[in-house]
């Protein structure tokens, strides 16, 4: 009625999941149910998690990122890490091009 475009592909253009999920099976879902455009890495403020997982011995919001970069294929890893945080971040886009990165 108000001439807006598609309900999934608005909210895929609009919205981004982030990747602090503390399960496993929550990050593998996550990553099946949405598209990897509309996901960014993100971990808590420092200090926000403290709890170690006793099977690996790393911090919760680590093994998310190890957990993500091992389902995804290469071209997806580096959307969800950088390039659509670049996309969301134009200053820091244009800070970090300028600086050769």
């Amino acid at each position: 009625m108000l001439n807006k475009p598609d309900l999934a592909k608005h909210v895929t253009n609009n919205v981004f999941f982030d990747t602090c999920v503390y399960h496993p099976s929550g990050i593998n879902l996550l990553a099946e149910m949405i598209d990897t455009n509309s996901i960014r890495f993100g971990s808590e403020m420092v200090g926000a998690v403290r709890n170690i997982d006793p099977q690996t011995v790393s911090i919760l919001t680590t093994q998310n990122a190890m957990s993500i970069g091992s389902i995804v294929d290469e071209t997806q890893r580096s959307a969800i890490f950088e390039d659509n945080t670049r996309r969301v971040f134009l200053r820091l886009d244009a800070q970090l091009k300028r600086r050769g990165l």
